[in-house]
């Protein structure tokens, strides 16, 4: 599978150095094998996304397991949701990959399955490339995918944002959106720290146009984390912005930190309505 330029829209073709468009737009391959599919014109920022610091936070934190039944959940609805074999999925603000290379372990042991990885931050893509070979890597927007109209059975979309209109487009009829939100007490405990009155995040779910709710489930648990690993799951979240000093120094000095998960999972269908002409 191509990409589509992000310029004019056309398919890109790939060449010796990275990848082409018939109206001659070149976009490289890095040398650890993403492709860097974001405009200048369409950054908002100098350089959109997390820092090098989120990221590493982040790692840190994902790699010592505190998120794997989320991990684990995802690739079980995958597993159940999509065919054996011949599948291609794409994991919308995949950050640095640690639940797209799950999704594509999980597939390419039953059969094959192609794996694309999209967020707006190079720093995050370019290390998600170096450590998983078994996914196609892009720097690009969410709100503008770069792939053809129906081109995937499934996409996986974990806080990202992402017009419906956009997710409506490049999954197939009767294909899959996965999306993880917060449930209402996600991280309460940070919320009382920061914040004079703590309250829990809105349960409404979102309404995707094209789609229709097939099934909502709810995943939860309480973590217990020392110092350091409690400031970097604080540094992971948007809190981190609105965090005073104080608090940082309350977790620093807090040998042990509970605080609890609330994950809510919803699989949407894509569904196209037919007229009474089509019947």
């Amino acid at each position: 599978m191509s990409y589509l330029c992000p310029l004019c829209h056309h398919p890109l073709l790939p060449d010796s150095a990275g990848w082409r468009c018939e109206n001659r737009h070149q976009f490289d391959r890095a040398k650890e094998g993403y492709v860097n599919l974001l405009p200048v014109q369409h950054k908002r920022s100098k350089q959109p996304g997390d820092s090098a610091d989120m990221i590493q936070a982040r790692r840190e934190f994902l790699d010592a397991g505190h998120y794997q039944p989320l991990q684990a959940r995802v690739c079980e609805i995958f597993q159940d949701s999509l065919p054996a074999s011949g599948v291609s999925v794409l994991d919308i603000g995949c950050g640095e990959g640690y639940y797209t290379h799950a999704v594509a372990d999980a597939l390419q042991k039953s059969g094959e399955a192609e794996v694309h990885a999209l967020d707006v931050s190079r720093v995050a893509v370019r290390a998600g490339a170096k450590r998983y070979g078994n996914v196609r890597f892009c720097v690009a927007s969410s709100h503008r995918l770069p792939f053809a109209d129906g081109q995937f059975d499934a996409v996986l979309r974990i806080y990202a944002p992402c017009k419906a209109e956009e997710l409506a487009r490049v999954v197939k009829n009767d294909g899959y959106v996965l999306t993880v939100t917060p449930g209402p007490r996600h991280l309460l405990q940070f919320k009382e720290l920061i914040y004079q009155q703590a309250r829990l995040h809105d349960e409404t779910p979102e309404a995707l146009q094209g789609f229709t709710l097939v099934e909502e489930q709810s995943l939860n648990y309480l973590m217990r984390l020392n110092s350091e690993t409690a400031a970097a799951l604080l540094q992971m979240t948007p809190f981190a912005w609105r965090a005073r000093p104080e608090v940082w120094g309350v977790l620093a000095t807090t040998p042990l930190f509970e605080v609890e998960t609330d994950f809510t999972l919803r699989l949407w269908r894509r569904t196209i309505e037919r007229s009474n002409a089509d019947e």
